[in-house]
């Protein structure tokens, strides 16, 4: 399934209203985009719909961060594949919620999905004062 929304910055709440109600409860969602584009705003609108109110910024020095328990929160732009692999990040994707990974390429998705698991892909391209959120999911 495939959706397109646009929104502006006070307008994400729809946007992850929507994606919570596009995903099951254990999912690994990919955001992609530019420097800037609002990933990690992004993943902050998600985790507060998820009812978390901690301060939720970029993981990326410390690749991951883990808000309550059911939500983490990825960041892989200075961590190729084989050394996420390295760190076991991948059995961390085992545990239950929603996982967001920046910076998470095509072939670690593919990976993923032949493993079983449930992934989303949020692409975040910006349009003047507002952004587009396209939204894949796997059903």
């Amino acid at each position: 399934m495939t959706k397109t929304l646009i929104a502006s910055l006070d307008e994400l709440d729809r946007v992850a209203e929507e994606i919570g109600r596009s995903l099951p409860e254990d999912a690994v969602i990919f955001l992609r985009g530019d420097l800037a584009a609002g990933k990690t705003t992004l993943a902050k609108a998600l985790a507060e719909a998820m009812g978390y109110k901690e301060a939720v910024t970029s993981p990326t020095f410390s690749v991951q961060q883990i808000y309550g328990d059911r939500l983490r929160h990825y960041d892989l732009y200075q961590c190729p594949n084989e050394k996420f692999m390295a760190m076991g990040l991948l059995e961390s994707l085992e545990e239950p919620g929603w996982h967001m990974v920046e910076w998470g390429d095509e072939a670690l998705r593919s990976l993923l999905r032949e493993l079983g698991f449930f992934t989303a892909l949020v692409e975040i391209t910006p349009k003047e004062e507002k952004r587009i959120y396209r939204i894949e999911t796997d059903a």
